[in-house]
């Protein structure tokens, strides 16, 4: 499984989005991904927002850890909250 935590073409969320359906879309098999549920074989997985489409994920754990180490690299929005959270 691999999952898709930034692309230029998805939705940049902020503090201001009012999203209130969002969850996780292989987009491999071209359904919502719930626990291995939408088919066989691998996943290309992404969040997904009824009211944006696809989405870039906040801040994860191993971004936390390691935030150069992303290709693509993480946006501004992501970088400073990886940055607020990591001198907090």
């Amino acid at each position: 499984m691999t999952v898709i935590v930034r692309d230029p073409d998805f939705h940049e969320p902020t503090e201001e989005d009012d999203c209130r359906r969002v969850g996780y879309f292989c987009r491999t098999h071209d359904r919502p991904y719930r626990h291995e549920g939408c088919g066989e074989g691998t996943h290309l997985i992404a969040l997904h927002c009824d009211e944006h489409g696809p989405e870039s994920m906040w801040p994860q754990p191993r971004m936390l850890m390691f935030p150069e180490g992303f290709d693509p690299p993480l946006g501004d929005a992501q970088l400073v909250r990886v940055r607020a959270q990591r001198d907090a």
